[in-house]
């Protein structure tokens, strides 16, 4: 896993002879995420993309899940909660 976005940029080299001078851009992959409050970039070679977009794609999926599983979390509180403040109002009437 990892917590980051895969990009696809198109960029010109320079070269006045390349294929990007005549306007076909140079493709390349990297990895954006936050480091210490930074936007850091990390180039991704070719053969690992499809890699690397799996990675990213098990990052989100296990951040949803933990979501999930965290409002579960609150929700049984909640219940707990107001069983009990229930149970203490019962036992207070009798």
């Amino acid at each position: 896993m990892v917590a980051a976005s895969l990009c696809r940029r198109e960029n010109r080299c320079g070269n006045p002879n390349c294929k990007c001078a005549r306007g076909e851009k140079h493709q390349a992959w990297c990895l954006t995420f936050k480091h210490e409050g930074k936007t850091k970039t990390v180039h991704v070679p070719r053969d690992m993309v499809k890699e690397v977009r799996q990675w990213v794609k098990e990052h989100k999926r296990a951040k949803q899940l933990m979501s999930k599983i965290s409002y579960q979390s609150i929700r049984i509180i909640k219940e707990y909660v107001s069983h009990k403040r229930a149970a203490a109002r019962a036992k207070g009437k009798r």
